[in-house]
């Protein structure tokens, strides 16, 4: 293990509060379906909030995402995904992430940190990876991160649904981040 210190490891690093740009954040996630492929979606909306402090490590993460902004190029689909038989959006409207801890191990950080989704709160870590820090586009300064995780939707009370005893949708879905952040304060 490395004793130099982590802001040595990042390049540009930069403590502060820094806002997601709506316009640039991906939230995307993958499920088996009908056992023979994939179901690809995204979420459109999305706040959040890192706050980078001077050691990475007592950094923090606070994001909140509009579960109605399910998209997965299939209005059908999203609609009844938005039902309640799956994420409920009118009773849950929202799912939210919240950071516990920031560790490094190996080559990589981890993000703990807690997923609110369908009423139900878990620990899901994030496997981050911290693209850079550096001027934007517009002058201000940007951060750009990427992560994935994988939860087990019955874990959120997210059951499945069957056709004839067999599973349509899979328990296993992938989740793929990319935000990228504009310097606030």
């Amino acid at each position: 293990m490395s004793s130099a210190p982590a802001t040595a490891v990042i390049p540009g690093y930069l403590a502060g509060i820094w806002k997601a740009d709506p316009a640039h954040c991906e939230i995307r996630f993958s499920v088996r379906f009908l056992t023979v492929g994939t179901a690809r979606g995204r979420f459109t909306g999305c706040d959040a909030t890192i706050v980078t402090s001077g050691e990475p490590r007592g950094s923090e993460l606070t994001a909140t995402i509009d579960v109605a902004s399910i998209d997965t190029g299939n209005e059908k689909r999203d609609t009844h995904l938005r039902s309640a038989d799956y994420l409920d959006a009118e009773r849950y409207p929202t799912m939210s992430y919240r950071s516990t801890g920031i560790r490094r191990s190996g080559g990589a950080w981890t993000v703990d940190g807690e997923l609110t989704l369908h009423g139900v709160t878990r620990q899901v870590p994030l496997t981050v990876e911290v693209q850079g820090f550096g001027p934007g586009p517009s002058g201000g300064r940007q951060a750009v991160f990427s992560a994935t995780a994988r939860i087990d939707r019955r874990d959120f009370a997210v059951t499945a649904r069957t056709d004839g005893g067999g599973v349509l949708v899979g328990n296993k879905v992938s989740i793929s981040l990319v935000i990228q952040a504009v310097l606030h304060k």
